[in-house]
């Protein structure tokens, strides 16, 4: 099996700007582009293959009749584990949670969501919420919405190219404006939303609100400090483990040179570049990468090599 790009779906949500279309070179038609689903196997929205054999093909097509291509860590979910995202928050997002497994799946039908986000870009002054800045009873939490002083209760984070985040099903958050985020999250659609600063939705009404469900899941203290690995530096590359949990693992590769990779059995690879420009190449394939660039590597593809003077984030799952 070869390596090939992918052609993300595009959300236009109020809060988008133009980057994703200006500088990462995504297709919409809309006049804002919030998100690109740079792999995405969702009801809501699929990764669609950009050339070779399957060219035009979901992903989700592609996967049905090739289930190796997976890798055998994958056998143990009953769908495709994960859904990678570029977001581009020209405006705050809504202040939202996410339920866990058990949660979602009882009241939503989906998974629950576990996510970390990486900072591709932002504005010197960005900042984004990120749990509270002291524990609160439900009592609290509901009288905070229904006051509507929750934002006095929460924490704001100032953020910096970069900067990983890991967001726990549970952990109250808000991206900021002016931030752009490389997202690693599970295979779910599933968020319920607190606060929205009153804003109206593209069908002229108030955006809804998910207070009940929010009071259920939600972690009532401040979010668990996150520590990253340091980075290792080896013949042209640096790598560094950004998130390893049981859904997904995550590395950065900062690539001055050549890295040598490998898509073994155990697990398909997912390559997001977000700075700079390469080729990925597999055999007699290549396939040029520039920021913005996402590429699904089979499982059991092997050796691969990417190129250049890029970085990229390399996403897999582990047994």
């Amino acid at each position: 099996m070869k390596p090939f790009e992918l052609i993300p779906p595009v959300k236009d949500y109020i809060w988008g700007g133009t980057r994703l279309r200006d500088e990462y070179g995504k297709k919409s038609s809309a006049d804002k582009l919030a998100e690109s689903w740079e792999l995405s196997c969702h009801k809501d929205g699929q990764s669609i293959i950009a050339h070779g054999e399957y060219c035009g093909r979901t992903l989700s097509s592609y996967l049905e009749e090739n289930p190796s291509a997976l890798g055998t860590a994958c056998a143990r979910f009953e769908a495709f584990p994960v859904l990678i995202k570029l977001i581009d928050a020209k405006d705050r997002l809504s202040v939202q949670v996410h339920p866990d497994d058990e949660y979602a799946m009882s009241a939503e039908g989906e998974y629950g969501k576990t996510e970390m986000w990486y900072i591709v870009d932002c504005d010197d002054d960005a900042e984004l919420i990120y749990g509270f800045r002291e524990e609160l009873t439900k009592d609290e939490f509901r009288r905070a919405i229904e006051e509507n002083t929750l934002l006095d209760k929460v924490q704001r984070v100032r953020v910096k190219k970069g900067d990983v985040f890991f967001i726990e099903p549970g952990t109250l958050h808000a991206i900021g404006e002016g931030i752009l985020i490389a997202e690693i999250q599970q295979n779910s659609n599933t968020t319920y939303r607190v606060y929205d600063y009153g804003r109206i939705g593209n069908d002229g009404k108030p955006r809804e609100l998910h207070t009940e469900k929010a009071i259920d899941v939600t972690t009532l203290a401040p979010a668990r400090p996150y520590s990253l690995c340091r980075p290792v530096v080896h013949e042209g590359r640096e790598t560094q483990l950004l998130a390893d949990c049981e859904y997904f693992t995550v590395s950065k590769q900062v690539i001055t040179g050549e890295s040598e990779l490998c898509a073994d059995e155990r697990s398909f690879n997912h390559v997001l570049a977000v700075e700079g420009e390469g080729v990925l190449v597999c055999g007699g394939t290549e396939i040029s990468m520039k920021k913005g660039s996402s590429v699904f590597v089979p499982s059991g593809t092997g050796a691969y090599n990417i190129k250049g003077s890029i970085t990229v984030l390399i996403t897999e799952i582990k047994e």
